[in-house]
């Protein structure tokens, strides 16, 4: 359904600190970085045939947050969920919400964290049990 998700960032430097980092946990790459015609400064991350794109804002304005939006990455264990929240944290993220851990919903059970990047920008580690 989607070609990527980009979000913007106010410090790409420390932005691709964070997520080679986090990203990194889910056997991703380093970023590709790429200046556009305009002079930003962006980052592309891809794995799988998915792409996750950080990008200084191309209309010269703060980057801001989504209210309400979070962006999800699958996890191959509950172990890999904790190991995102703890690399995250550790490379200047917060943790969000509930602790790391198993939730029980009506959609079933599944292993969440939540945390934000340095720009505040709401991430989410899950798991699904098969």
């Amino acid at each position: 359904m989607f070609s990527h998700v980009m979000v913007g960032s106010n410090d790409i430097a420390r932005s691709k600190r964070f997520y080679d980092a986090v990203l990194g946990v889910l056997g991703v790459g380093a970023a590709v970085e790429n200046r556009n015609a305009a002079g930003q400064m962006r980052l592309f991350y891809r794995h799988d045939g998915a792409n996750f794109c950080v990008t200084e804002p191309i209309n010269g304005e703060p980057a801001t947050v989504a209210n309400g939006g979070t962006l999800g990455f699958k996890c191959a264990s509950p172990e890999q969920v904790q190991q995102f929240h703890d690399v995250a944290v550790a490379h200047g993220g917060t943790s969000a919400e509930d602790p790391p851990g198993l939730r029980n919903g009506a959609l079933g059970p599944m292993h969440l964290a939540y945390v934000r990047d340095p720009d505040g920008h709401k991430l989410c580690a899950i798991h699904r049990p098969k």
